[in-house]
């Protein structure tokens, strides 16, 4: 069966049919895929039944596989992988249950922010025949380009602070020990404006919570950038929402969008598990 790709109607955002990831993928489809990941910011390659050791080969084409620091959520025989799930055994998350609840962009807390994520879908949430847990996803370069030359200029060159325990303070979720691990993070600098290696697009790099403040400025003023420039990232028409099935390997560009997740869903009523892996941006 040869590869199928079906765009989504909005700016981000398409359907891959036709390719079996837990096999040997060929250098010919694989480039297709890549270019077709990189013109599309977020891709579902739909029906795939992936090991975490297969889940963990296919991301190491796109780079240098990525260890999560909340290390007791990953999993016990592939320390890449990381468990997204909301399932509880003896009392106890046995993954990652609170991850996503504002817009943002993977680890951009790190010095080597994530360059691309993947989450595969083992169990996903319903109710009465509705898909739960729906994914949202706002194209970062889209709302650069949508900004004023005037600010554009504005912003060229300023850095930001960003700090991980800064959205966890936001939000004011998750287990105590994680917003402990997530205060123990050190902070990383990054330019509120930066330019996708692969694509040559500039895009907005900022997320409120996160981004404590930037550099050279008034921190409250700071703070109001901030603000104003992520509130231009999830506009309603850059957006993509996604519906979640069973055997979806979701992957998106990183850099290039920013995500949501729906918690419409609760434990025990409903069950969602996910493997989760990322892709650290090269070296410079």
């Amino acid at each position: 069966m040869s590869m199928n790709v079906v765009e989504s109607g909005k700016i981000i955002g398409a359907e891959v049919l036709g390719v079996d990831l837990a096999g040997p993928l060929e250098m010919s489809t694989f480039a297709e895929l890549e270019r077709h990941f990189y013109d599309r910011s977020v891709l579902c390659i739909r029906d795939q039944d992936l090991s975490p050791e297969a889940l963990v080969n296919f991301a190491g084409r796109f780079g240098e596989v990525d260890r999560h620091f909340l290390s007791h959520y990953t999993h016990p025989e592939h320390a890449n992988v990381l468990i997204i799930s909301n399932i509880q055994e003896n009392g106890r998350d046995i993954g990652y249950a609170d991850a996503g609840r504002v817009w943002h962009s993977d680890g951009s807390y790190l010095q080597r922010p994530v360059g691309v994520s993947m989450l595969y879908a083992i169990e996903v949430p319903e109710e009465n025949g509705q898909v739960l847990g729906r994914t949202q996803f706002a194209s970062a370069w889209a709302a650069y380009d949508g900004l004023s030359d005037a600010l554009k200029a504005r912003i060229d060159g300023l850095e930001a602070v960003h700090q991980v325990a800064g959205r966890r303070k936001a939000i004011g979720t998750g287990q105590q020990r994680d917003r402990v691990i997530h205060e123990q993070q050190p902070e990383a600098i990054h330019p509120l404006v930066r330019t996708h290696p692969y694509t040559g697009r500039k895009y907005l790099f900022v997320t409120k919570g996160e981004c404590q403040r930037v550099n050279g400025m008034d921190v409250d003023e700071g703070l109001s950038l901030i603000e104003s420039l992520a509130d231009e990232i999830p506009r309603p028409e850059y957006r993509y929402v996604h519906n979640w099935r069973v055997g979806d390997l979701l992957m998106w560009d990183n850099r290039a969008v920013q995500h949501l997740a729906s918690f419409d869903y609760q434990w025990p009523k409903h069950r969602r598990l996910m493997h989760r892996v990322t892709v650290s941006e090269p070296l410079p």
